[in-house]
This record gives structure tokens, sequence and C-alpha cells, in this order.
């Protein structure tokens, strides 16, 4: 049961929004059926709270063919009246008492809706009034003519616009041409200069003609940047061509050149192609061989000192003439390569010459965690008798969890990144790619910047420090 006051708000809601669904989604009363009762109550002057009708309130068919109510309604009208029905979901019925038609009228609009559209909902040819058309003054054959060619004009103006755009700009079809900056258009309206007059295309770029002249100042200027761009190149070539913008900026700054890292990289930009990257997974783990060891580095790859923590891995190479794989050993203190080996399989032989190799120049007295993967290699007993017998402490990932190993596994990324990914291997040996590892790891460890380093190379940070290499 529903108060006075409820029942108002009810009333107050539908005749502000003009939707029963809409009324209900608002308040979250009453039904419709209520609603259309409390509407009709009130169009009829009842204030009869327990919604009894009476028999004279029927609207239904008694303001046909009026003023405010046509015989022929509009297709808006229509359309308002089906979203109602078959959208909002309000009953027909009360819709159809509501709106003075029969519903016969508004499932024959619908079916005239989903065949023809909005055209089935327009009146018919003959309620339409006629009128006489309006006379026009005749146009001569050369004005008709005349209009003809200009508009022949506009058209051929607005393709070569787009035309010069694309060829230009190198921008997709259709591009707003009013959001191009004033560089961009100042370029376009040099390339179709000779054929429009300025005013013409000025007006249709939206281009003031100070904009434009200053433009063509700018560009007409001599580039101060020539011989930066000639640094820049040659240090993106001397490094491999796998420098960023923050990596020449800082060796840009070793030569005491100074430029901002936006300036470096628009001049990147324009001069250079970078190399994309490739990602490939390879997996060493087998299977358990010996039992488990504890993950003591548990993602936890920072080091105080050198030599404090170790990781390891393989990775494997494919190109032509073979597969290469490459055991290393990485420093969690300033991820110097401290030991590698490359052979033509990932065998014991390939971990434990690498491993002997690392024991071989650890500093006296120095005992560290070296952390690996679960993999066969690092499980056979040539490998646990080294580690042993240094005194060096095992730590393993989880089974199957490569993230436990990510900072080894980050290293071999950047060297197939940097070093292997978008190169032809068609003509290289196997030796040939040995040693060409070799040159990668050797520039790694002595001349690449690290930005964690603060811009120097490993080697270079240690020594910064007051460590041994």
């Amino acid at each position: 049961m529903y108060t006075k006051e409820q029942e108002k708000r009810a009333l107050r809601e539908y005749e502000r929004l003009g939707s029963i669904a809409a009324v209900i989604h608002w308040l979250g009363y009453p039904s419709e059926s209520t609603l259309y009762r409390w509407y009709e109550r009130k169009k009829a002057g009842l204030e009869n709270r327990h919604g009894q009708i009476a028999e004279t309130t029927t609207t239904t068919g008694h303001h046909c063919n009026t003023p405010g109510y046509p015989r022929y309604p509009s297709a808006e009208f229509k359309y308002e009246v089906l979203h109602r029905c078959f959208e909002l979901s309000e009953d027909v019925e009360y819709v159809s008492r509501e709106i003075g038609y029969s519903r016969m009228s508004i499932y024959t609009w619908r079916r005239k809706y989903l065949k023809y559209g909005m055209v089935g909902l327009m009146a018919k040819r003959k309620s339409i009034p006629r009128a006489p058309l309006p006379q026009e003054h005749a146009l001569s054959e050369t004005e008709e003519l005349e209009k003809l060619r200009t508009q022949l004009q506009e058209l051929q103006f607005e393709v070569d616009v787009m035309k010069e755009t694309i060829a230009v700009l190198k921008k997709d079809p259709g591009v707003d041409l009013t959001v191009l900056r004033n560089r961009e258009k100042a370029v376009i309206i040099d390339a179709l200069k000779g054929k429009y007059t300025l005013p013409m295309l000025l007006s249709r770029f939206n281009m003031a003609k100070s904009s434009y002249y200053y433009q063509r100042a700018v560009m007409t200027k001599p580039d101060k940047y020539v011989f930066c761009r000639t640094q820049i190149t040659s240090i993106f070539q001397e490094n491999r061509g796998v420098y960023g913008y923050r990596r020449i900026y800082l060796a840009l700054k070793r030569e005491g050149v100074i430029l901002s890292e936006k300036i470096i990289r628009r001049i990147m930009k324009e001069e250079l192609i970078v190399l994309l990257s490739k990602k490939k997974k390879y997996s060493s783990y087998l299977e358990e061989i010996t039992p488990e060891v504890e993950n003591i580095v548990s993602r936890d790859f920072h080091a105080n000192q050198p030599y404090e923590k170790l990781l390891t891995d393989i990775t494997e190479f494919a190109i032509p003439s073979g597969k290469l794989y490459l055991s290393a050993m990485i420093d969690c203190f300033d991820w110097k390569v401290t030991g590698w080996t490359t052979g033509t399989r990932p065998n014991a032989d390939l971990v434990n010459t690498m491993l002997d190799q690392v024991i071989a120049n650890l500093p006296e007295g120095c005992h560290p965690v070296v952390h690996s993967d679960r993999g066969c290699h690092y499980r056979w007993p040539g490998w646990i008798d080294r580690m042993n017998g240094a005194g060096l402490i095992r730590s393993m990932s989880k089974k199957g969890c490569s993230p436990d190993n990510t900072a080894c596994e980050g290293f071999f990324g950047r060297l197939k990144n940097e070093m292997f990914y978008g190169r032809s291997w068609e003509q290289v040996s196997l030796d040939d790619f040995r040693q060409e590892i070799d040159r990668y790891i050797n520039w790694y460890n002595h001349k690449r910047i690290k930005l964690s380093l603060g811009g120097l190379s490993p080697i270079e940070y240690r020594h910064h420090l007051g460590f041994a290499a």
C-alpha cells in the first residue's frame, strides 16, 4: 500500500521523465499497472485512494482525429511509442490507453518499422498537404555551366590537398586537416602553392598568414644539430646499434656534448633505425635427479659487494650453420659476466668448465651464493662436487618458475636483442659466431653503459668503487 505522497511523487516523475519504466527504475516503485492506474485516475479527476477507477475514465478512442491526436501521427511520435513498448518494456495495453491509439495500430507501426525503418513510419502520401513548389530563378545555360565548373574545381582542390597530405606527411586517408601541426600545414601549402593561391590554401587549413611565414622561416634555417647528428650516428654504430637515447646521452656527455634527451630522441627518429627485439624461450629443466635445494636468493638480486650472489643459466642460439649454447655466470653486484663458456651441446662439461673458470678467479676467502634453475646440469655429481670443494653455497629456483632467476635471463635477453636478433647469420660459421659472442661479452663488461650504474660499465663501476675487476 502506497501513501498519497508516494503517489504524487511518482506522478511528478512520470510527467518529468515521460516513461513508466524510467519512473520505476528511478524510484523503485510502483508496478506498471499501479502507475497507469494512478495516472488515469489523475486524468479523470478522481481522488479515490484505493485506486478504483470509474467506468467513465476509459480513454481509448475518445480523442481520435483531433488536433492533439491526429489520424496520421508523425513518424517521431510512432518511434517514441515503439521505443517505450519494445525497448523500455512498457505494457502495450497501458501505452495504448494513454496515447489514444489501439494496440493493433502499435503492432502495425512495429511491423512497418522492422520492414522499412523510419520510412515505414511516415504518414501516407494522401495525408500530406500539397502546395505549389517555390518558383526559383531559372539559371541560364552559361550560369549552370559556370556553377558546375566551380563545383568541379572545389572537388579537385580537396583531392589535391588529400593527395599531398598522404604523399608528403604519410597520413592516413580521411585525416582531419585542422588538427595538423602548423609545420605540417606549411609543408602541404608549399607543395600546392604553384597550383592554388595562398589565401585559398590558408583558408582551407585554417592557418594564419603570419604562422605560415614563420614556419617557412624556421624550415629554411640551417640545421644546428648537423655535427651532433654525425656524433649520434657514430656512437650508435660503434656500440653495435643497440644504444637507446639514454645511453647515447651519457656517451655524448662523456665527450663534453650536452643535448637534451628530447633532442636526441628526435634525431634518432630521423636518422636511425632501431632493431626490434624478438622473444624466444628456452628451458634447460629436465627432471628431478637429486634432492631439491633451498631457494636462498628468493628473487632478491641485490648484492652489497662483488662475489656475494652469482646467477647462472644456459641459453641457446640457432643459426643456419648449427646450434651453439652459452653458459654464463652473472654477478648481482654490478651484473658483470664473471665467467662464460660456449659449446655445441648443453651438457655437464659446458657448465663445469664455466664453473672452474669462475672458481679460479674468486678472491681468497670468498664463498658466494650460486643460484641456478633446476636443470639437470646443476644436479650432476660433478657440479655438486665442485661447489662443495670451493665452499660455494647452492641455491635453486622453484620447479618450473623462471622468474626466480629472472635477472640472469634478463642478461640473455639483452644479449640476444643487441647482438643476435635482427642480423643475418647465413654465412657465419659456428667458430665465428662463438668469437662474436666473446666480443660482445667483453664489450658488455668493459664498455657498455649501464644506466643503473651511473652511466658506467660494470668494470668501470668496480674501479670507481675501488674493487678489483
